[in-house]
């Protein structure tokens, strides 16, 4: 196996709690068990304990070791001596006119992330921020013009999916099963917050196989979709150690636009990214990839740019999300009119590609698709510096 994709940016360590105690939150089932031993569990003894916890934690949303009353009391005063079950705290939670959730997410080291849920008819879905910050300095991305600090911990992407839950109400009573309570107020998440998911591998693969696991949270791998702008050695690692659903931030039909709209471009260009986009449906056996198109007044959005799209996507099982530009203070763009987006989505449609137009959820409350920044970072770039530095 190739040696991952990394950046200079640090993880912070899995004992970050006050006296030592490990956070349970965030620890895979085998790393679960291994800790377990560590503190005397008998072998014999780990795999039971491990899936005895692992209910408690994931599926009934319980906090407290006292209340596992499956558990001997000494057992539980050993797991409280030892562990914690830790989430990030909640700073502020704004609710937007369309009933869309914005929370401002504290972390440790007091750095803070943005987490968005998304009421629809039928799902709820969390956009779910992998990094503080980001480094890709996506032109047209209000995230993006925000320093990268650091990754996020699997204990930190899965605590956002937790505390959503939490605000939800969402967690069965114990000794209940998931679907007794009504259909699922959190159904969906995606991986399109702040960050580049594919930089934080390692972290957001063992985060998901925890919110996958049947026993727990339960999302299936077709519920949970990673957008990413392109990193091109961790595509074909994704579909086999994560095998979720797959979005590209693409943006662009020329290499000489999606080097400004996305830098990473100039790294793997638009021929090698669609190269291994091919192979993904093959590896994962998963259904169509989704093409993220942010529509861009006089940049992007021209009947030539969709027919361009047509022909890179040939041979690609592939569905195209248009996304009205969401504007943000000193963004360098505008957003293309509702008439030139949707005869740009004529095209694709005729070409037979499904190409749905995004509705803009939350931008009374700076959520929507582009505009995450976490408040304590919102420094505001003029316009002027924001071109200048993407060369525009």
């Amino acid at each position: 196996m190739k040696a991952p994709i990394t950046q200079d940016v640090m993880t912070i360590p899995r004992r970050e709690a006050e006296g030592g105690k490990r956070n349970i939150v965030g620890l895979t089932r085998d790393a679960l068990r291994e800790a377990l031993i560590e503190i005397g569990t008998p072998e014999r003894q780990a795999k039971m304990r491990v899936g005895q916890v692992w209910q408690w934690v994931y599926h009934w949303g319980v906090r407290d070791f006292a209340a596992m009353t499956n558990l001997s009391k000494a057992f539980r005063a050993t797991l409280a001596a030892h562990f914690e079950i830790a989430l990030p705290e909640v700073v502020t939670r704004q609710i937007s006119e369309d009933g869309t959730r914005k929370y401002l997410v504290r972390i440790a080291g007091g750095h803070e992330v943005e987490v968005v849920y998304i009421p629809e008819e039928g799902r709820g879905t969390l956009c779910v921020s992998s990094q503080v910050g980001c480094t890709l300095t996506c032109s047209f991305c209000h995230t993006g013009t925000q320093k990268l600090v650091r990754n996020l911990t699997a204990a930190e992407i899965v605590g956002q999916v937790m505390l959503a839950r939490d605000d939800l109400g969402e967690w069965p009573e114990p000794g209940t099963g998931t679907g007794e309570s009504g259909p699922r107020l959190l159904s969906n998440i995606v991986l399109m917050g702040m960050g580049e998911p594919l930089y934080n591998f390692e972290n957001v693969r063992d985060a998901m196989k925890i919110v996958m696991d049947g026993e727990g949270i339960a999302l299936g791998r077709r519920r949970i979709t990673l957008s990413t702008s392109g990193v091109v050695p961790e595509i074909a690692r994704t579909a086999q150690e994560i095998g979720c659903l797959l979005a590209v931030s693409f943006h662009a039909t020329t290499d000489e636009v999606r080097d400004v709209l996305v830098p990473i471009n100039k790294r793997w260009n638009i021929e090698t990214l669609l190269a291994a986009l091919r192979e993904y449906p093959k590896a994962t056996n998963s259904e169509r990839i989704t093409f993220e198109y942010v529509m861009l007044d006089g940049v992007n959005d021209s009947d030539a740019d969709a027919h361009r799209l047509v022909e890179l996507l040939d041979g690609i099982p592939a569905k195209v999300n248009l996304i009205p530009f969401n504007e943000w203070p000193g963004a360098p763009y505008k957003r293309s009119s509702n008439n030139r987006i949707r005869a740009f989505a004529t095209i694709l449609m005729q070409a037979g590609y499904a190409s749905p137009i995004r509705t803009p959820r939350g931008e009374d409350i700076m959520a929507a698709c582009g505009q995450l920044k976490s408040a304590t970072e919102r420094a505001r770039k003029s316009r002027a510096q924001i071109a200048a530095e993407a060369g525009l």
